[in-house]
């Protein structure tokens, strides 16, 4: 019993400790102290400077050439206060960046670097030279070669963007970074985190993957999370919402039908010798195949011409007429004939009638022949 117990405090003392000086710290579980945070660098940490010199230089486009002509100044004088030495090479389209004796901070070359690629990608020197503090990180994201149709990479580009910039001004304020889109690149500024966050965005929204307006969303509800604090080591999986593509086209696989085995091969198909023979063809003269292929080819092209010009004189054609039934013509011309007849009866007794010279002749008319007076003719009697 007493060698088991032996072994597993052993076993515990090796498990704890790994090498000869790996012993707990008081600090290591101090909960005041934040591991995470960026002390300011101190020039007393390097009295002595550095003992190299180190430069990084850039090209920029020649339409960025009045401008930083124009801001070189500022940007020099912000980094003649950390030590660092600049140059502008105007005959060959290129910034330099190099440390000097006075240069304390050995990282901030690193940072100068940064600055000098910002500017030649079109960001602003006041927002450019905030990259030299210490809590600002910067990340050039290269998109030109995602996508090989120029077209599509324009589309998608403006999707990132958004109208009115809206889309970008959206990211901006969700992931706390500085964010322009600029021709192949995509220049971010920010931390660490929303650098991450950003890079994502952009490469989702180039190869298609994810539209920016689902990361905003994503985003926005991972913010809401944040401010729980039950919630704060559990995964946030089932809270957020899962996009998928609604419009991917998928090839239909075409089933062939299986046809039903036979052990015998299928018959054989007659070759052009065995037509030719069948038709005659293969006896005829080189001069007669040609006459009758010249023949074919004729009857061919006639039918094709009357064919086209029937399709063309299609469009000349008058419309058929729709005829009227003739259901009611017979009861139409006995009704045209009893209207005539009462007419002639009418202007008959109007001419006879001597008495009635002051009536109105269409009043008359009009009037039906059962009201007006009828006188009979006397017949004289000869005697």
């Amino acid at each position: 019993m007493e060698v088991e117990n032996a072994k597993e405090v052993n076993l515990e003392q090796k498990k704890k400790h790994k090498g000869k000086h790996d012993k707990p710290k008081p600090w290591d579980e101090d909960p005041n102290i934040d591991r995470w945070t960026v002390e300011k660098f101190d020039p007393s940490w390097n009295p002595d400077g550095l003992l190299e010199v180190s430069s990084f230089s850039t090209i920029f486009p020649r339409y960025r050439e009045k401008y930083l002509q124009e801001a070189w100044p500022k940007v020099k004088s912000a980094l003649k206060d950390y030590g660092i030495a600049a140059e502008l090479n105007l005959v060959e389209g290129s910034m330099t960046v190099s440390t000097t004796r006075k240069t304390r901070d050995p990282y901030i070359i690193i940072k100068a670097r940064d600055l000098i690629k910002l500017l030649s990608r079109s960001v602003p020197a006041p927002q450019a030279v905030k990259i030299l503090h210490d809590e600002m990180q910067c990340d050039i994201i290269k998109i030109g070669n995602l996508v090989r149709n120029k077209e599509r990479f324009v589309k998608r580009r403006q999707r990132l963007v958004g109208p009115n910039s809206s889309t970008l001004k959206a990211l901006e304020i969700l992931t706390g970074c500085y964010i322009l889109v600029q021709g192949n690149t995509v220049a971010a500024m920010g931390s660490f985190k929303g650098l991450k966050q950003v890079r994502r965005i952009v490469e989702d929204c180039i190869e298609n993957k994810m539209h920016p307006v689902y990361h905003i969303k994503i985003l926005m509800m991972k913010k809401e999370l944040e401010k729980d604090p039950t919630l704060k080591e559990e995964n946030w999986d089932r809270f957020l919402p899962k996009f998928k593509k609604k419009n991917v086209q998928t090839k239909k696989v075409k089933s062939k039908e299986k046809k039903p085995y036979t052990p015998f091969p299928p018959p054989q198909q007659p070759s052009k010798i065995d037509q030719e023979l069948e038709s005659g063809e293969y006896f005829l003269s080189e001069k007669k195949k040609l006459a009758k292929k010249w023949q074919d080819k004729q009857e061919k092209q006639a039918e094709k011409t009357a064919e086209n010009k029937r399709k063309r004189e299609e469009a000349f054609v008058p419309p058929k007429e729709t005829t009227k039934q003739d259901s009611n013509n017979s009861e139409n011309k006995e009704d045209v004939a009893s209207l005539a007849k009462s007419l002639k009866q009418k202007a008959k007794e109007f001419g006879k009638q001597k008495s009635l010279q002051n009536i109105n002749a269409e009043e008359y008319i009009s009037a039906p022949a059962a009201e007006q007076p009828s006188k009979k003719k006397k017949k004289s009697k000869h005697t």
